[in-house]
Formats: C-alpha cells, structure tokens, sequence
C-alpha cells in the first residue's frame, strides 16, 4: 500500500545535477572576482560602481535552482493515493533471510558478499509482479525487517540501508532466521511458501536444519544460496581510517568459509535446492525460477488503485519563483535607490 508515490520517478535523477550547478556557479563567481581583482581594490571598484549589488545575484541564483528543483519534482508527478481497495492476486509468497554477519563483508564475492547480495535481491524485487516478498536479517539473532509485502519500492528503499552494523548481536543463527521466518508467512495461506535464506553458511548459534525440518512440517519450502568461497578470506575492517582484518581474541586474522553441507541439508530437509553463488552469477534469479513454479494461490492485499496528481502546487512555486527572479534586478536602480518610504526625524 503506497499512500504517496512519484507517477515518473525517472525525473528525480535531475536532481543530481543540482550540486553541478552550484558548483559552476560558485567556479563563475571566484573567475569574476579574480577579474576584479585586477582592476584594483574590490571595495575600491564597487564604489565606483554604486549600482552594483554583491546580495542580488546570488538571492537570485538561489530562486533559479529552487524553481529548477520544483521543475523537476513536476515532471516526476508527485500523487497522494486517493481510493483503497482489497486486491486479490495469484501468485507466491517469499521470505528472503539475509546474513548480515561480518563474515559477509569478505570480499571473494566482489565487491563483498553482502553488496553482492543486496544487488541480486534489488533486482529480483524489480521483476516481482504479483508476488509478496519479506526480508528478514540475521546475524547472532534474526529480526524483521520488511514484511511480507506488494509494496516494492519500501522494500527496496529499506534494502539499500542494511548493513552488519544494523543488528546488535554478532554471529550466525541461521534457525533463528528460519524460525522467525515461519512465524511471518501470512495466516491461513498454507501454499506457495518459500524462504531463501543467504548466507556463508558458518553457524554458530543453533540448529538449522532441526529448524528447517519443522518448517518443512508447516509446508515451507527452504532454499539456499551459499555465497563466499570455501577455501577462506579474511574479514576487512577499517581502523582508523585504514583497511585492517579482523583478529580473534589471540591477534590471528580470522579466516571466513563457505559451509557448504550445512545448506544442502537444510534445502534438502525441505525439498528445496541449493545453490552455490559465484562472482559471475549470484544464483538467486535460478533459485526464484524454481519458486514460480510453485502452485500459484490468491495473495490478498490492500492497496491504492487511484491517486491525485499534485504536480500543479510544484508548478505554481516554479512559476511564482521565476517571476519574483525577473522582478529583482541585479543592479540597483538608480531612481529607486534613494526612495524611502519612512522618513523619522531627529
């Protein structure tokens, strides 16, 4: 359910050239005062220019770039939703658990597990269609952190913020994942249940697969997808400002591993498949072929099926801003300068 949403959102990359903007700005304002600076003292050259005015030209750049940004955030057509209703859809219903651990920084997957997961979950989530999709991270412990959704770009915008510093508890408890995943499917859906848990597979905290094997008992399907490699790397950190590896409690650089077994046992305790990632293809779009073809059920959400456009109130800042910018002046005027509208005596 989306109560505000941009119809054209492709505009909002315009906004990225604002900072050019003032950057040539600021670049044209130093070469003018270089310029002056030649002809003698600035505050020499500017009162035998009276007119000019030093304040005018940048109030007026400044309603020059905020009609540019209300320009845009036009073209982008911001709506309010307006009308709710109760949607019926087929499809399936998907729970991705992410390992957010510090192992997932290691970098045999460039440029590390974890941006290499999120980017595969990014894209997977941008050729969703009638399909629910959660996330849950884990690390020492699990923790919701979308849940089971239509909304796609909340789960994308909550995507792009995760990192291992988002979870309190450092470790691996991939049951604990799964465990928390079950209790998250919707009520009263018993089919097309799947879960995708990635992760390096070293477990620390539980029993997965006893996990899985409950799961299996609800009628959820695990897959998994092993990313990393199984010979071992380090994990970077930064210390100070340089890139460091973590040590254990005795000083030795701890070495990271792909536990490849224990995610065959959980996909296969579930019927579910597992897949091993690589720098050339993650996997989690061949895992997700094999959930479309599940039997698909009705997926009931709510959801905005009409929206008021509100690009008109943009419009009218963008056109009241350019017309207060042509009014002012870049130099004073000569006749106006000496009127004034209160005069006191002393």
């Amino acid at each position: 359910m989306q109560l505000f949403r941009f119809a054209n959102p492709v505009f909002l990359y315009l906004l990225l050239l604002l900072p050019v903007i003032i950057l040539l700005y600021i670049i044209n304002e130093l070469r003018k005062k270089k310029s002056l600076k030649r002809l003698g003292d600035i505050n020499l050259v500017s009162g035998l220019v009276p007119e000019m005015s030093r304040i005018r030209p940048i109030i007026k750049f400044i309603l020059q770039l905020i009609a540019v940004s209300a320009g845009i955030i036009m073209l982008s057509r911001p709506q309010f939703g307006s009308k709710i209703e109760d949607i019926k859809k087929q499809g399936v219903e998907v729970i991705i658990a992410l390992d957010v651990s510090n192992s997932m920084l290691a970098e045999d997957i460039q440029p590390n597990r974890l941006t290499r997961a999120k980017q595969a979950i990014s894209r997977l989530v941008d050729n969703l269609d009638n399909d629910k999709i959660g996330l849950i991270v884990f690390a020492g412990d699990a923790y919701i952190q979308i849940p089971v959704t239509t909304d796609y770009i909340s789960a994308k915008m909550f995507l792009s913020s995760i990192n291992p510093n988002i979870v309190p508890k450092q470790g691996t408890a991939i049951g604990a994942a799964i465990n928390l995943g079950v209790r998250s499917f919707s009520p009263g859906e018993g089919k097309s249940k799947a879960m995708i848990i990635i992760t390096d597979g070293e477990n620390h905290e539980d029993d997965p697969v006893k996990a899985a094997e409950e799961a299996s008992k609800a009628g959820i399907v695990i897959h998994t997808l092993g990313i990393g490699s199984t010979e071992g790397v380090p994990i970077p950190v930064i210390n100070n400002g340089r890139k460091d590896y973590l040590k254990d409690v005795d000083g030795n650089t701890v070495i990271t591993r792909l536990d490849e077994e224990i995610l065959k046992k959980i996909a296969l305790s579930t019927n579910g498949n597992y897949v091993r990632a690589s720098n050339s293809n993650i996997g989690l779009d061949e895992i997700f072929r094999d959930i479309k073809k599940m039997k698909k059920q009705d997926l009931e959400s709510t959801m905005y099926t009409e929206y008021n456009d509100q690009f008109q109130v943009f419009a009218a800042i963008a056109l009241f801003l350019l017309l207060f910018d042509f009014m002012i002046m870049e130099r004073k005027n000569r006749r106006l300068v000496n009127i004034r509208l209160f005069k006191f005596k002393v």
